[in-house]
């Protein structure tokens, strides 16, 4: 049996005309695809050695590449040209924060070969402690486990990585005790929860966006990644073939998760319908555009307030967005869909994934089965378990008769307009808002003016400000061209 060469060594081969040829991955391109270099030799020694060199060629520094190297510099170099070509733009986000605001900071100083067990297991603790950078008032001063076993992730992959480069000879990163893993907390909205939020959301002007999610449960970048090519109102088929996601404060736009996630759904006649309509009032390609430039989709992570000043007008419970999608399983089951198909319309790796995370949904159908087995075979009257607290059908309007509500729902709150000539304010993401002002200028031209601030309150003060200032340079620019003109 041929010896396998190790990761990294690069491979030996004779080819049919009697040469040997080397070839070594040198990098990776931006789409994770491994970029290979080649030499050719007449024998396989001299073939080795040209390898060898081509690999020193393009590897970095040996300084980096030693086993007594500080561990941060190892992490870094692992991140730059083995992880990051691979992984998604938001996920090479997630993976900087915990290298540069947490592993690199706490013990990025150690010796790569010097780093133990011991080492890795009190930075966790001091992650779980006291390692929170932001938000200490909020959340507390640690950090949450899942935060801590995402740390742990990195280390433990870099680390591998190092074995497997020789660097050091066993990985210490195996056998650490780490937080439990815990599950978010599902959470639904009820039948008369949902005929409030509706009702509140067409009164803001939300109600086509969250009527779309409540009618797919499609995740968030794939809602706000939806163009208005991508639906067929003849048919009703909608295809999901792209995501939007915020990096840096730039949305970007990219393939859904997995190949799973692009997909085809059926939306039913009466949802189209409401999507004919709302297209007539939308002049842009993209279907939940940008309030402030129609030529991108709308920031992703402010459809996540948006959802919790509709809740609190509303008077329902505070759920997350992913919670909509929750929602629409557990509808969708309740109403007889059978979990492959709900699997392939939310767009699940499989079936199983689907299973795992409504197995509290699937058993009580389960049940409700074998009851139903057991009063048509043996004449029995058991009691058919129920869920309780879901809604029983999705509303197609705000108030339906599908689904009407046990007591009269209250009127939503009337919709907050601003004045003209106040400018408009808009939630960049969750640590920056963005005011702007659009005025015509003497030329008869427009022109937009922006602030940015870190809370609402502080935008609408210096947007105010902002007005004012513009509109004087206006006012003083219109008298100097009238007395031009005189």
């Amino acid at each position: 049996m041929a010896k396998r060469r190790q990761n990294g060594k690069g491979t030996l081969r004779q080819r049919k005309d009697g040469r040997w040829e080397g070839r070594v991955v040198v990098g990776y391109g931006d789409k994770g695809l491994p970029i290979t270099k080649n030499v050719l030799a007449h024998t396989k020694t001299e073939c080795s050695e040209k390898l060898e060199k081509l690999k020193k060629e393009y590897r970095p520094p040996s300084t980096r590449c030693k086993p007594d190297m500080l561990f941060g510099d190892w992490v870094e170099f692992w991140y730059e040209n083995y992880s990051k070509p691979a992984i998604r733009p938001l996920t090479q986000q997630n993976y900087e924060n915990r290298i540069y605001d947490h592993i690199i900071p706490e013990i990025g100083k150690i010796p790569l070969n010097k780093l133990t067990q011991t080492d890795l297991q009190q930075f966790y603790a001091r992650l779980k402690r006291n390692g929170r950078k932001q938000y200490v008032e909020k959340y507390g001063p640690g950090l949450s486990d899942r935060m801590v076993r995402a740390c742990h992730a990195s280390c433990r992959m870099a680390l591998e990585k190092a074995v497997a480069e020789g660097l050091i000879r066993v990985n210490p990163a195996i056998g650490c005790k780490l937080p439990p893993k815990k599950a978010r907390e599902m959470q639904v909205l009820t039948k008369d929860e949902l005929q409030r939020f509706l009702a509140q959301a067409k009164e803001d002007g939300y109600y086509e966006l969250f009527l779309l999610e409540l009618g797919t449960g499609m995740r968030r970048g794939e809602l706000m990644g939806l163009q208005w090519d991508d639906l067929n109102f003849q048919t009703g088929e909608l295809q999901i073939v792209r995501q939007a996601c915020a990096v840096n404060g730039k949305i970007e736009i990219s393939v859904p998760k997995t190949k799973r996630s692009i997909r085809t759904v059926v939306l039913p006649p009466s949802l189209v319908e409401v999507l004919r309509k709302y297209k007539e009032t939308v002049s842009s390609r993209w279907m939940f555009p940008s309030p402030q430039n129609p030529d991108v989709p709308r920031y992703p992570t402010s459809v996540g307030d948006i959802l919790s000043i509709l809740l609190k007008r509303a008077g329902c419970k505070h759920v997350r967005f992913h919670d909509l999608r929750h929602t629409f399983a557990t509808m969708a089951l309740e109403n007889g869909m059978d979990v492959k198909t709900l699997s392939a319309t939310i767009g699940h790796v499989s079936a199983a994934t689907t299973l795992d995370i409504y197995s509290h949904m699937t058993d009580t159908m389960q049940m409700q089965a074998a009851v139903s087995i057991d009063r048509k075979i043996g004449g029995t009257n058991a009691q058919m378990p129920v869920v309780e607290q879901t809604p029983t059908a999705i509303p197609n309007t705000p108030v339906n008769t599908q689904c009407a509500p046990t007591e009269p729902l209250p009127e939503p709150e009337p919709r907050k307009i601003r004045k003209s000539g106040t400018g408009c304010l808009y939630q960049v993401n969750e640590n920056l808002w963005e005011g702007s002002f659009y005025p015509r200028l003497p030329n008869g031209k427009r022109k937009k003016f922006n602030i940015y601030a870190e809370t609402r309150d502080q935008c609408e003060t210096k947007l105010a400000e902002m007005i004012e200032r513009v509109k004087a340079e206006i006012a003083e620019e219109r008298a100097k061209l009238k007395e031009g003109a005189d």
